[in-house]
């Protein structure tokens, strides 16, 4: 293929010629012996296929090599699409600090039409300190996971293509379609990619497992060194890039795609759709939705076990949802919505290493006398009642950390702990500092942070003011300087 081919707009031929020939990703993809999720990297100008890859494409649609590649839209609406992408990658629409928006197809064409026409009218910066400032590497990054979570959040956290091909190869390998994996499945399903695996010692300690391709081998730590439990995930992870048609990532958003999709891949491995829904339907039923029993069920940690209900929920049950991974303090690791609870977040609408609430079960949790009992808990939010479950996880394997799972107040009904009668006020009209405090120990207080994996993670992101001590919560610290001068 020519060096200059628009991957972006050879996707939406490919697309607008299935969809014209009234075929599913899975039919097409089984045409041209590759997988779901591979055509639909395609689609979305993650990859590029070789010529005559291409050729299959055409003949499986109907259609000619030549018309997949002519170099126009295929249609107005997939016009406007291409343009608004190549306009939000340009330097004026950067400098205005704004998350990138996908174009969903629940986004009408003539919504698209305004955006595309105020986004050609912006200025020309592109000598702007603060678009320069934005090209830094930090700060692709930042935006590349942004827009990703905003994909995710529009898919309602449910990847098809991967249920697919995560539920074919569960067939292939005789899964008997309940419970969980066992090591023989394990062993079958790197046979299965074209791997063994093999476990030794001396891992790297920068990695869960390496890859030989040539020799087609995975090593992974001993038994020793690495759980039965942790290792299905280490391995399902590993044989998710080749499962997916992983390629080596172009930039930093390509990463991130691939981390998410491998990830979403050993959890559909490890809870196979099939038989999650049909627990998860008759827990709703029995208005008992719980995560510890998907856990127990299918043998998993209970994040997994939470993120996986996140796929699920809505696409199945109805239900949107929220998750968040915090540490002690209440700092954001991971992050997922889609039931509209106000995260908080940084000048360009990041959300990991903002720190939610004191009033948010997430933090209130820490506070119980059984660091394993489940925290139920309704919060009063700016935008809302909202209830969640916090499990926290104090392991001496991993750094602690809470697990909160939660809805809307209103589908609460469905879920074990939904009749709690603990209720907190998290607005901010109710939650004002008191400000005899900050005039007290504002610039007199003078904390060391506590030692963190990684510095930068106390650092503030995007556009917001650096603070003398950073990763510290100072409100936290006028308090205990009240309590040991006998205020409190």
């Amino acid at each position: 293929m020519a060096a200059t081919t628009d991957l972006r707009l050879l996707g939406q031929r490919v697309r607008h010629a299935r969809r014209a020939a009234g075929m599913t990703l899975a039919d097409v993809a089984g045409a041209v012996g590759r997988t779901p999720a591979w055509l639909s990297q395609l689609e979305n100008g993650k990859v590029e296929p070789r010529l005559g890859q291409l050729g299959d494409l055409a003949a499986a649609l109907g259609t000619s090599t030549s018309d997949l590649l002519e170099d126009r839209a295929p249609d107005r609406r997939a016009e406007l699409e291409l343009k608004l992408e190549r306009l939000q990658g340009e330097a004026r629409y950067a400098s205005l600090g704004l998350p990138r928006l996908k174009a969903s197809a629940k986004l009408p064409d003539v919504v698209l039409e305004h955006l595309v026409a105020l986004a050609e009218a912006l200025p020309d910066t592109a000598d702007s300190p603060e678009v320069a400032r934005r090209q830094r590497a930090g700060d692709r990054a930042r935006l590349a996971n942004i827009e990703l979570r905003r994909e995710m959040r529009t898919r309602g956290n449910y990847f098809e293509e991967i249920e697919q091909v995560a539920a074919s190869m569960l067939a292939a390998v005789g899964y008997p379609g309940h419970g969980p994996i066992n090591e023989r499945h394990l062993t079958d399903l790197a046979a299965h990619c074209g791997f063994r695996i093999e476990r030794v010692p001396g891992m790297p300690r920068t990695a869960r497992s390496v890859t030989d391709q040539r020799a087609r081998i995975i090593y992974i730590p001993r038994r020793e060194d690495l759980t039965i439990r942790a290792a299905r995930s280490v391995i399902l992870h590993t044989l998710g890039h080749f499962a997916l048609d992983h390629r080596e990532t172009r930039d930093f958003g390509d990463y991130l795609r691939q981390r998410i999709e491998s990830n979403y891949f050993a959890a559909a491995v490890l809870l196979p759709e099939a038989p999650s829904v049909e627990l998860l339907e008759q827990m709703k039923e029995a208005r008992d939705l719980s995560v510890e029993d998907l856990k127990e069920q299918f043998y998993v940690s209970y994040e997994m076990a939470a993120h996986r209900f996140t796929n699920l929920a809505t696409r199945h049950l109805g239900i949107p949802v929220h998750f968040l991974r915090t540490d002690p303090e209440g700092v954001i690791t991971k992050a997922y919505e889609n039931d509209g609870i106000p995260f908080p977040t940084d000048a360009d609408g990041g959300v990991e290493g903002e720190r939610v609430s004191r009033q948010w079960g997430a933090r209130q949790a820490w506070s119980t006398s059984d660091s394993f009992l489940l925290h139920y808990q309704f919060t009063e939010t700016d935008l809302g009642e909202y209830w969640c479950v916090t499990y926290t996880e104090t392991s001496n394997e991993r750094t602690p950390h809470a697990i909160t799972l939660g809805s809307t107040g209103a589908d609460a009904r469905w879920f074990r702990g939904g009749d709690t009668l603990r209720r907190l006020d998290a607005r901010t009209a109710t939650n004002t500092v008191d400000p005899d405090l900050l005039a007290r120990w504002e610039g007199v207080a003078w904390p060391s942070a506590a030692e963190r994996s990684h510095v930068l993670s106390a650092l503030p992101a995007g556009g917001r003011a650096f603070t003398p001590f950073p990763g510290v919560d100072l409100l936290d610290v006028y308090r205990f300087l009240d309590r040991v001068n006998g205020r409190s």
